[in-house]
């Protein structure tokens, strides 16, 4: 994001030791100093599963912290981009998602997410809501290196089957919000809402890890060349996961032009140019 948004003008980019969103007064401070004309938030908490043990940090980041940040926004006129995630929706649909579906989240993650979504809108800002979901690079915790890391490691792995969603590399959404940013603002006062920005297609959490195995640059490495496929069932988590939650990108085509590619062409690319992540 730092490097796609370089173009657009000074970024300063503040991790958790420099701006902590769970503490309301740090955020005001921040960005009070700092005076930008377009925030972009990137940050979350997205430790499913510990969320549902620490549900009032969770809302406090996720729910709390964008509206916050959206006022702050709202007061130096300033544009806001924020990402939120396919899991405010249960799930229980069996073809894809559109913005205008209603969401009801399975778990405190989701729960928290919506909030914050609700919160930049009702401060009336000029602002862009993008919901990505199943998010992956070659940095970080993520399901991709969970799965490079663990082929080495193993020589079983139990992957589930009956989840199904598009994984979508980060910096695909870095550049297109950068694409949409490039112009100038005008395009996010004008058409400020929320949007879906996933990979095109969709698969398993199993089919994207055995996709994963088996783009690998390094597969003569690996001691489990072949994940095995199990139901959720097999594999309880303290967090309830919706079991279909593909987002469509039609609306964000209509608004911006914007064509996403499909998820095992972008899965092929990532892995390719892992060294310049």
């Amino acid at each position: 994001m730092q490097r796609t948004l370089a173009p657009l003008g000074e970024v300063v980019a503040l991790d958790r030791r420099q701006l902590d969103l769970s503490r309301p007064d740090q955020i005001r401070e921040r960005v009070r100093e700092i005076k930008p004309s377009l925030i972009v938030n990137a940050a979350a908490y997205t430790a499913v599963d510990r969320a549902e043990e620490e549900p009032e940090l969770a809302m406090a980041v996720n729910g709390v912290a964008p509206g916050i940040l959206a006022e702050e926004a709202r007061r130096l006129n300033a544009v806001m981009v924020h990402y939120s995630t396919d899991y405010v929706f249960d799930g229980t649909k069996t073809t894809p998602y559109t913005e205008e579906d209603e969401p009801r989240p399975l778990n405190v993650y989701g729960k928290t997410k919506l909030e914050g979504e609700r919160a930049i809108q009702a401060v009336g800002l000029p602002h862009l809501i993008l919901r990505t979901g199943w998010v992956y690079g070659m940095r970080g915790k993520n399901f991709l290196l969970t799965i490079l890391r663990l082929a080495k490691e193993r020589d079983e792995l139990k992957i589930v089957d009956d989840q199904i969603g598009a994984p979508t590399w980060s910096r695909t959404i870095a550049e297109v919000t950068a694409q949409i940013l490039k112009a100038n603002a005008s395009p996010v006062t004008d058409l400020s809402d929320i949007y879906h920005l996933t990979a095109s297609g969709s698969t398993s959490w199993y089919g994207f890890a055995k996709a994963i195995l088996e783009l690998d640059p390094n597969r003569a490495e690996q001691v489990c060349r072949q994940p095995k496929p199990i139901l959720t069932a097999e594999y309880p988590t303290p967090a309830r996961r919706p079991a279909h939650s593909v987002l469509p990108n039609a609306k964000l085509k209509a608004a911006f032009g914007i064509v996403l590619p499909g998820w095992e062409q972008s899965l092929k690319l990532a892995l390719e140019k892992d060294k310049d992540e």
